[in-house]
């Protein structure tokens, strides 16, 4: 049983790694999508009770708003697996432009400047890092955390 969790601002490409790596192995949990939180809630409580292997497809960029995530996840007993999307807000504004939904720029820029980075201290079992290439290829590596000061 594993449970993934996206840490990203809107643009990163989140959703079409979602789509390219777990489409056909976990369900998606999306708040976008479902478009309340008790819905994400609802969702998440099937997962977990039907052990079903799962992607929560958010911007996740509070700690707060992770372990919402991962502490249940943990007490049944599933893998907690994290990806952050390395920021790139020149990147992710140009690809948020062209959604059919785009978030407004201000938001974007809010979004990164509230990221705190994902740490393995959180509860994550592993944690990678997704780099987007200019060819928008994903670079997937283990995420060195930073050292604190």
């Amino acid at each position: 049983m594993e449970a993934v969790l996206f840490v990203g601002i809107q643009g990163a490409g989140k959703s079409t790694f979602f789509k390219e790596r777990f489409f056909n192995t976990h369900v998606r949990i999306n708040l976008d999508m479902l478009k309340t939180r008790y819905r994400e809630n609802v969702l998440l409580s099937a997962c977990i009770l039907a052990r079903q292997p799962f992607v929560v497809d958010n911007t996740n960029v509070l700690a707060k708003e992770r372990a919402r995530f991962i502490e249940p996840a943990r007490e049944a007993g599933f893998r907690v697996v994290g990806y952050f999307f390395a920021p790139d807000l020149k990147g992710s504004i140009g690809r948020n432009s062209k959604r059919k939904a785009a978030i407004p720029v201000q938001g974007v820029v809010g979004t990164y400047k509230r990221l705190e980075p994902p740490s393995r201290g959180e509860g994550f079992d592993l944690l990678y890092r997704v780099r987007l290439t200019p060819r928008n290829e994903y670079v997937i590596e283990e995420h060195e955390e930073e050292p604190r000061l």
